[in-house]
């Protein structure tokens, strides 16, 4: 029984080294390794090459190297027995709370128009607002949009939250389904898109998306780049609708050089840097769910194709 690593953009030496470190005997592949692929019964994936798995006929679990799965069920050719998992880490989530609350304060303060400034040796004092002043829209309520959610909850700001279905969370106001949210982008001073990637979700931050929110808000998107309008944004921005964005993900990665992103004033890039898998600490959850695949145990962490999270 045999582990084998799929991706195409991560360096994966540091996954090998974690999984032979927490476990010696075990027999740890890298795609495309050429060995029998009938010993393979448990995938590890990111990003990986569409249609690899079709030559892997044992294969019963496929594990996202990350938070997200939409990777892995946008292949057409996903083996229909295998179950597919994704990594819930307490690093994880903390690092995405983190890096949404620097963020919406740094909006709040205009650390970028400071930063323009002192390159042209600008001294010019602005008003800023208080976390008290606005209040944020948080859309996807998972683990990762509830941690955010309270994270800025306890840091001032008023949090409203959004998603498919209801999911009460404390402190914060919740709407839930197409038909409320109007009445949550309406009051969304700066917008946080964390919704998994589906086909309902894709382009959700589009024009008409935009127009409901107030004059002068801000976006955030640390989710996934299919859900942003890349051209409805920029239109959004130059008439003045929206204030900024903060854009952590993209439709391509790394985003091309010549992208309009990268020359935009009002646009801020991180390369999807807001919150990232370490190795070594979620190795023992993808261990833990290899050895309940042996015993034919149910898995933790369990990927609905269905609902795409």
């Amino acid at each position: 029984m045999s582990i084998m690593i799929f991706s195409q953009r991560k360096d994966v030496r540091p996954w090998l080294k974690a999984l032979q470190d927490a476990r010696p005997d075990l027999d740890v592949r890298v795609y495309p390794d050429k060995r029998d692929n009938s010993e393979v019964t448990f995938a590890l994936a990111w990003n990986h090459p569409m249609g690899a798995f079709r030559d892997f006929p044992n294969i019963k679990c496929i594990a996202s190297m990350g938070a997200g799965a939409d990777h892995v069920l946008k292949d057409p050719e996903l083996p229909q027995d295998a179950v597919v998992t994704r990594i819930v880490d307490e690093n994880l989530t903390h690092d995405m709370g983190t890096f949404t609350l620097a963020l919406a304060l740094s909006h709040l303060r205009g650390l970028t128009g400071y930063k323009v400034h002192e390159r042209s040796h600008v001294w010019w004092p602005q008003r800023y607002k208080r976390p008290a002043d606005v209040t944020v829209g948080v859309m996807g309520l998972g683990v990762l949009g509830a941690h955010v959610a309270q994270t800025l909850r306890l840091n001032g700001f008023t949090v409203n939250g959004w998603a498919t279905a209801a999911r009460p969370l404390d402190g914060v106001r919740t709407f839930a389904g197409a038909e409320a949210l109007p009445d949550f982008l309406a009051q969304a001073d700066i917008l946080i898109c964390l919704l998994p990637l589906t086909p309902s979700t894709a382009n959700i931050l589009n024009k008409e998306t935009f127009a409901k929110l107030p004059q002068g808000a801000y976006v955030i998107n640390v989710a996934r780049g299919e859900h942003l309008v890349d051209e409805d944004l920029v239109e959004m921005l130059d008439n003045g609708h929206l204030a900024g964005a903060s854009l952590d993900v993209f439709r391509q990665e790394p985003l091309p050089a010549a992208h309009p992103f990268w020359s935009h004033p009002r646009i801020d890039i991180t390369p999807h840097i807001a919150s990232t898998t370490e190795p070594a600490s979620v190795v023992g959850q993808i261990l833990a769910n290899y050895d309940r695949l042996q015993r034919n145990e149910a898995l933790h962490h369990v990927v609905s194709r269905q609902k795409g999270y």
